[in-house]
């Protein structure tokens, strides 16, 4: 029999994420689901949010990037995938639908989709964000989670969807 948890035991947060890259309807790459690391302006978010008074900010974007795991301080997406021809300060950063899965899970979706041009040439994406800002990096948004995953090929012409995942346990 499971133990039920009490106050004492506290609160964990973690996060869970996958992504499909699809070429003409088809899936052609899984990233498979991997644990998150949420970075330190991230937990800070959410306990704002949750009601200390102070100012938090909600997530409402993703982004996908060509470099390493996030350090627990971070403020940007290493490597991340700029947008096409949009100038130096400009990304896309798809909006997350987010909705409440069960009573413990907040689950975001987003697409990275080929013909808003987010890839101006073939990637190999290898890690993911959440943010409260659509961008640009240069001038707004902190990032809340994020991290690694096995590297794959991302053409142009493809989508990549994205199902991300904050579990409250």
């Amino acid at each position: 029999m499971k133990k039920k948890k009490t106050a004492q035991e506290g609160l964990k947060i973690k996060g869970m994420f996958r992504l499909h890259i699809e070429d003409d309807g088809q899936i052609v790459g899984d990233s498979g689901w991997h644990e998150n690391r949420i970075v330190n302006l991230g937990f800070l978010n959410f306990v704002n949010l949750l009601g200390t008074g102070l100012t938090g900010s909600k997530i409402n974007a993703v982004a996908l990037g060509t470099g390493t795991l996030l350090a627990t301080d971070a403020t940007v997406l290493p490597g991340e995938v700029w947008a096409t021809g949009a100038g130096s300060s400009s990304v896309i950063r798809p909006v997350v639908t987010a909705v409440a899965v069960g009573s413990t899970t907040l689950r975001n979706t987003a697409t990275f989709a080929s013909s808003s041009s987010f890839a101006s040439s073939t990637f190999s994406i290898s890690n993911i964000g959440l943010w409260n800002s659509t961008g640009p990096v240069s001038t707004s948004g902190t990032i809340y989670a994020g991290n690694t995953y096995a590297s794959s090929s991302l053409a142009t012409n493809q989508n990549v969807n994205v199902t991300y995942d904050i579990v409250f346990s």
